[in-house]
């Protein structure tokens, strides 16, 4: 039995089959429709999410199966103190496999040790988002034709941003990558992340405060929102939140083969402005990211579709 904790829970070629599935998927989705009639995905929640449960949820109902869960802590036994150890246990009596999203890092870990289901990490804390690494991996080959040698912006919020820092633990594995780092200097990449990834695989990396001074030599864009969740005061969340703002006139600065990706929410760093040019792709992403959980799904079920 096979859990996803993290990117690097699948090999490079592991990573290359289910995205070849995910792509399978988005062709012949009627041949997949069946595919998990009988089986049941629970969503554990205890913290709010739009994309990453509905897709998860839609996913499975894509694949013929069914869905349960709790969609915040308030709505499950975790308020009366139930420990996830428990919930976990009680769960795999219901389900088939389990997608969990926790604000302490370290709690899908937990709950996989104590499952007798797969079990899925859809996000905890600052530290890892496997799922939507998997969508930012899809997305940039879809668009691209590969996962190889391009220069890789991610701005905003990169100290706190799960989404980062597993994107950067996954495209470390390819060969020609190299980073912009692109932060003010309170958010700026975890010494721990510069140092035991991109330092330990020797990946270029240059970090910059300016936006603009590294749109120019892009391939993607990857934005993320400053999230205000993560922040212990009021005053450094107001100070830090508009500190990036993509608008018409910056992405004039931009190649014209980047693509701009965002694992979503945004609130304000992409203006509205930009969603007609043609190089905005988070809607897409958005779309890559049913197709790649429903090959996760069948993967870690073992379900073979022929």
């Amino acid at each position: 039995m096979r859990h996803l904790m993290s990117p690097l829970d699948f090999s490079v070629e592991e990573l290359d089959t289910l995205l070849a599935l995910a792509s399978d998927i988005e062709k012949n989705p009627e041949k997949y429709a069946h595919a998990c009639a009988g089986k049941k995905l629970a969503t554990l929640f205890y913290e709010p999410s739009t994309r990453t449960r509905l897709s998860h949820e839609a996913a499975m109902l894509n694949l013929g199966g069914s869905v349960l869960g709790f969609s915040s802590a308030d709505s499950s036994s975790a308020s009366k103190g139930e420990s996830v150890s428990d919930t976990i246990r009680t769960i795999s009596c219901y389900a088939d496999i389990a997608a969990m999203r926790h604000p302490k890092e370290g709690a899908p870990m937990v709950a996989c040790k104590h499952a007798s289901i797969p079990v899925i990490n859809a996000g905890d804390g600052g530290h890892q988002h496997p799922t939507q690494t998997l969508t930012d991996l899809l997305t940039i080959k879809s668009l691209k034709g590969h996962l190889n040698n391009m220069t890789i912006g991610l701005c905003g919020d990169l100290k706190f941003g799960r989404t980062v820092h597993s994107l950067i633990h996954a495209l470390v594995r390819y060969e020609g990558i190299q980073f912009v780092l692109i932060s003010p200097e309170e958010l700026r990449l975890p010494s721990y992340i510069r140092q035991d990834v991109l330092d330990k695989h020797q990946i270029p990396y240059k970090e910059v405060v300016r936006l603009e001074d590294a749109l120019p030599e892009l391939d993607i864009l990857y934005m993320t929102r400053v999230q205000k969740e993560r922040f212990f005061n009021e005053e450094d969340y107001v100070r830090m939140k508009d500190f990036y703002i993509l608008d018409k006139k910056k992405m004039q600065l931009a190649p014209k083969d980047m693509h701009v990706l965002h694992p979503l929410p945004r609130v304000n760093e992409i203006s509205v402005e930009v969603d007609d040019d043609p190089r905005a792709a988070y809607f897409k992403q958005v779309q890559y990211g049913v197709y790649v959980r429903m090959a996760l799904i069948l993967t870690l079920l073992d379900i073979h579709v022929d």
